[in-house]
């Protein structure tokens, strides 16, 4: 007979370590949307020492953790409480995957979250100290690009039977300090576990933000390592199963009216997508509210593919990497219409893009706090209740922007597009192509199955420029954080999802991690783990020794590049000498990836074209060429503020303070 609990007499009560109840409890945590149920919690991520060693690793030992292609159980139900272990089957498994860096487990995660439509997440463990530190990159890409995560760190004893421990941070002025409180600005919500019976609250509490689809990003359990194998008398009431509803907020009657006014009002409208239209799976409800009204749509970073490239209303990427045609769209726009997005100062050129004296700004936002930037009328809703509450709206009124603006941005579009084929061009096949040639190669080899990974360097821009989506997730580009090393982990994390979602059957869908040099040596080590996966990631590394993105910047602001090239020192201490003899290919190698080297248009190619049949985790390497102005991608077409020395006796840095002054006069508050 099963003692109760005195919290809850009557109540059964099992008795299990604090770290055995947490995954029994996760194990049986679930996500519905739209009558559609799944796994909130599908894996956790690894990696083990003395702050979880014997308390969550030894609780995934118990709770059947092994190999897993992240999918968890679909929604199965298998009834009753059981006991969190293997004997429940798999509907109550925790599968484990086993990381190699702290931060590449949660880019691994954040990936797995952004292609399950944030409706599934993956969990990260880690021992105290320095593994719990390495998460906090990780969790504040997560939290800036409102992406779920749920971080498991170790903490020091919550007794303090040794003080100091291991890895401790000591602060002279608090006890109840420890290195993982760094976490607590980078969290959407954090608690630390000092008793037992502390983790009911906590983890429900945890599972509501992480549900929440205008509050979600990282989560924090901070687990001392004592707590975690201290054994208590845990109701069954908390194992059993839950669903999360992920609601849809409507849009208030008053906020709606006043949209409708705007939009009917508007002679150039201009809607900015944002990835909250990806977030709540919205395309197919702008495409028809474009359709309606025939305005125009540019996107974000985050917002590409909520239109294919080919709707007639798509005008591509906005902002400081944004296309001629949507910048100057939203240069003369009398009303910007934006749909989840965070207007960041790439989207808005630093504050100079919005330009038309007259312009209003409408903002359809999950969260209040995004709504009302740039002084907008805010709409506050789910994406796609609102846009299927204005379209109704505007319906009966009759609104559809004017044919000569229509026909002005379809010719503008057109034109560009001739920018971005011969962007593309490979006039020598015999040629080391340049990075614009090498995004053309693959242009023409994807399908709309394909999904390209990219977070930081020069492609973020060229992509955002060029890139011709076809589908509505297949342009994954870290933008929010930007950040050096996302690729590989993201990668994982994608195929881990699709995975989970498609038929056993069919094959899975092509998933291309695209990084340069300084990118990859930030954080290759998650190739270990697509090896031992087996998974068939397509790693394309572009070596142009250096920083190249930060390199153009640098030479923009007056810095002369300084700092930003891979070379050996010249005689007088500088880096002009030749190019580091790094072989990345060889280290791509090294870490057991099959490896296809190219060094002219025709073997880049090729290498393409195998890689995307291959069955396996390779690697398609190429040195690329500086740009010529043939081949090389359009300019910035918008602003970005990165300001520059006011005073300097170098004449870069002077001629760079002249122009940034005649750009900054430009900047406007909108109020």
């Amino acid at each position: 007979m099963s003692p109760t609990s005195p919290a809850n007499p009557g109540c059964p009560t099992r008795r299990l370590t604090t770290a055995q109840a947490l995954v029994a409890f996760l194990a049986r945590q679930y996500t519905e949307r739209d009558g559609r149920r799944q796994r909130l919690i599908s894996a956790t991520w690894g990696i083990f020492g003395h702050g979880n060693v014997a308390g969550i690793g030894q609780a995934l030992v118990e709770a059947g953790g092994g190999r897993s292609d992240g999918s968890g159980d679909g929604g199965a139900r298998n009834g009753g409480g059981g006991d969190g272990g293997a004997r429940n089957g798999a509907a109550h498994r925790m599968p484990y995957l086993q990381g190699r860096n702290e931060q590449a487990m949660v880019h691994a995660a954040v990936g797995y979250a952004r292609q399950s439509g944030r409706l599934s997440a993956h969990a990260v463990t880690t021992s105290i100290g320095p593994g719990a530190t390495n998460l906090v990159t990780g969790a504040a890409l997560a939290t800036i690009n409102r992406l779920p995560v749920l971080l498991l760190p170790g903490d020091t004893f919550a007794t303090r039977p040794a003080d100091p421990v291991l890895q401790q941070l000591e602060v002279e002025y608090a006890g109840d300090v420890s290195v993982n409180d760094c976490l607590r600005p980078v969290s959407r919500y954090f608690d630390r576990i000092t008793r037992p019976e502390a983790l009911i609250p906590a983890a429900l509490q945890a599972m509501r933000v992480l549900a929440d689809p205008a509050g979600t990003g990282a989560v924090t359990l901070a687990l001392p390592q004592d707590v975690q194998a201290e054994a208590y008398d845990w109701p069954e009431e908390f194992f059993a199963e839950r669903d999360w509803h992920v609601r849809r907020p409507a849009p208030d009657a008053h906020e709606l009216e006043a949209a409708v006014r705007a939009v009917r009002s508007a002679r150039r409208p201009l809607i900015v997508a944002g990835g909250g239209i990806r977030h709540s799976a919205a395309e197919e409800t702008l495409a028809a509210f474009a359709a309606a009204t025939r305005i125009p749509v540019a996107s974000t970073q985050a917002g590409k593919g909520a239109l294919r490239h080919d709707h007639p209303a798509d005008v591509g990427g906005i902002g400081h990497t944004g296309t001629a045609t949507a910048d100057e769209l939203a240069r003369t726009a009398d009303l910007v219409i934006g749909i989840g997005t965070r207007f960041s100062d790439f989207t808005t050129a630093s504050g100079t893009l919005f330009a038309n004296p007259a312009v209003r700004i409408l903002h359809l936002n999950i969260t209040g706090f995004d709504a009302h930037k740039l002084a907008a009328l805010p709409l506050v809703a789910d994406a796609r209740a609102g846009l299927e509450a204005l379209t109704a709206a505007l319906a009966g009124r009759g609104y559809r922007v004017d044919p000569a603006y229509e026909t002005e941005y379809t010719g503008a579009k057109e034109a560009w597009e001739e920018r971005v084929e011969a962007s593309f061009a490979t006039p020598d096949p015999t040629a080391r192509p340049t990075q614009t040639q090498v995004l053309g190669l693959l242009d023409a080899l994807v399908t709309e199955d394909d999904i390209l990974i990219n977070a930081a360097g020069s492609l973020p821009g060229d992509l955002h420029k060029l890139w011709r989506t076809r589908s509505r997730d297949q342009y994954h580009v870290e933008y929010g954080y930007s950040c050096m090393g996302y690729e590989i982990p993201a990668a994982i994390g994608v195929l881990l999802a699709d995975g989970a979602r498609t038929d056993p059957d069919r094959p899975r869908r092509p998933v291309w991690a695209l990084v340069g040099d300084g990118t990859y040596l930030m954080n290759p080590t998650e190739i270990v783990t697509a090896v031992q996966e087996n998974l068939p990631l397509k790693l394309v590394v572009l070596q142009n020794y250096g920083y190249a993105s930060i390199g153009g910047l640098s030479e923009s602001v007056g810095a002369e590049r300084f700092g930003t090239a891979y070379r050996h020192r010249d005689a007088d201490g500088g880096f002009t000498g030749p190019p580091l003899p790094v072989d990345l290919a060889a280290n791509a190698a090294s870490l057991g990836m099959r490896v296809l080297r190219a060094t002219t248009v025709d073997d880049l190619r090729a290498a393409l074209s195998e890689a995307r049949d291959a069955g396996g985790p390779t690697c398609v390497y190429v040195e690329t060429e500086t740009p010529d102005t043939v081949s090389g991608p359009p300019p910035a077409q918008a602003w970005w503020d990165v300001p520059v020395a006011e005073t300097a006796s170098r004449p870069a840095a002077v001629k760079a303070r002249e122009e940034y002054d005649r750009q900054v006069a430009a900047r406007r508050r909108h109020l």
